[in-house]
């Protein structure tokens, strides 16, 4: 990048800033190389647990290959939340629940469309305990998300009904934190859901894409979850970005 070029990127910086936006702070950030994660920053990790890994019953792609790089992103932050899906054996989100229906249809249910998935994440079994290797002794808080029968939770700010919150936002509130930062299983579900949320509870988000894995249902879901993230004014960033 030219001088002047990058003086015209720090003037559209630092007027985002002044203005407000969602997107100040990452160009602001990026204009002088790295994200310095700070007091007022949390690293959201989400669902890196034993189902959503290869040999998991509802294992994402390569699933278990963010683990190492998560350990380390992690030591960056003052503040890290762990959550994990949690469901009854019963839940509503289950293929098996619905007579007829195989996994990853898609059904009317009274908060929406639901996707019927494989049976994962039961609580207290094998499979929702996190994945192995994954080391963040530092972590102050774990949330569990899902565990109602009737609605799923791919947010870990909103159960799926949009109307009943987790209580994340107000115990992040309370600790000033401004910025969330999200990694973890799945891109186009339970982290991209949980970036959206976050942006609506007032938080600036930025998902870090390679500490992160997707689903990519159809072979679209992926690129529609990005464009949607975008939309809610989500960053998209890589690990490197951080200082």
């Amino acid at each position: 990048m030219s001088a002047i070029d990058r003086r015209s990127f720090m003037k559209l910086a630092a007027g985002a800033a002044v203005a407000g936006t969602s997107a100040g702070w990452f160009a602001q950030a990026l204009a002088h190389d790295k994200i310095k994660p700070g007091p007022t920053d949390v690293f959201i990790v989400v669902d890196v647990q034993k189902c959503f890994i290869p040999g998991g019953s509802l294992a994402v792609n390569n699933g278990d290959e963010i683990v190492p790089l998560i350990n380390t992103i992690a030591k960056k932050f003052q503040y890290v939340v762990m959550t994990q899906d949690w469901h009854t054996a019963d839940h509503i989100s289950f293929a098996s629940q619905h007579e007829g229906k195989k996994p990853f249809e898609m059904i009317d249910v009274p908060y929406g469309k639901q996707v019927l998935w494989p049976d994962h994440c039961v609580q207290g079994t094998e499979g929702a305990e996190f994945a192995p290797g994954l080391d963040i002794p530092h972590a102050m808080l774990v949330i569990r998300k899902g565990y109602h029968r009737d609605v799923d939770s791919y947010s870990t700010f909103m159960e799926a009904d949009k109307k009943t919150p987790t209580g994340l936002s107000g115990y992040l509130k309370q600790r000033g934190v401004k910025r969330c930062f999200l990694a973890g299983l799945a891109t186009d579900f339970c982290v991209g859901w949980s970036a959206m949320d976050a942006t609506t509870a007032g938080f600036q988000a930025a998902v870090i894409e390679d500490a992160c894995r997707g689903i990519n249902l159809g072979g679209t879901g992926l690129e529609a979850a990005w464009k949607e993230m975008g939309k809610k004014g989500v960053k998209r960033i890589q690990s490197g970005d951080l200082a």
